[in-house]
């Protein structure tokens, strides 16, 4: 058998694809429940704390093959890629989600946050709620919702693993002061 060494992109890939399925099987687990459109907090704590635990371990799983050295850079390069991975990978199924599975979500998640708007802001006019609707209506839509996705894992991503790269960094230089 030849022992194949693993390498840095392959970590991304695998550790992203994981976590971008991961989020699909929550996204799919919250439609089945009928929750898509109103999910209790906790969900979002959860898919947070997953995503941390994945990209922690990719970092990991780096500082391994580097024979127990990470550099910041290598740990942010890691997160980073994890994160593009997956939020790509997710926005691959929200496309087909939004286009074919649930064409009404943006028409009905527009709904839902009217509804959320009158309940914080009972005093709210008609002008002042037409006019948040139309401030909705302008950022939702498949594109802008893929968009949102991509940016939002890649800064939740450069969050984590600039946290988990400051406290798990090793270099040489710190081998050879001690």
């Amino acid at each position: 058998m030849e022992n194949q060494e693993v390498s840095p992109k392959q970590i991304m890939l695998n550790y992203g694809l994981m976590l971008g399925f991961a989020s699909i099987l929550i996204s799919v687990a919250l439609y089945a429940m009928g929750k898509t459109y109103d999910p209790h907090w906790s969900v979002g704590v959860f898919s947070t704390l997953i995503t941390v635990v994945v990209i922690i371990l990719g970092i990991k799983k780096i500082k391994e093959l580097n024979g127990g050295f990470l550099s910041l850079s290598e740990a942010l390069k890691t997160g980073l890629g994890i994160a593009l991975v997956s939020g790509l990978i997710f926005v691959v199924y929200n496309l087909i989600f939004v286009t074919f599975i649930e064409p009404e979500y943006f028409a009905r998640m527009l709904e839902v946050q009217q509804q959320k708007m009158l309940e914080t802001y009972p005093n709210f006019s008609d002008e002042q709620l037409e006019a948040s609707s139309e401030m909705a209506k302008k950022m939702s839509g498949p594109f802008i919702n893929s968009a949102i996705i991509v940016i939002g894992s890649l800064f939740l991503g450069f969050v984590i693993s600039l946290i988990g790269g400051l406290i798990m960094k090793k270099s040489d230089e710190e081998i050879t002061s001690i």
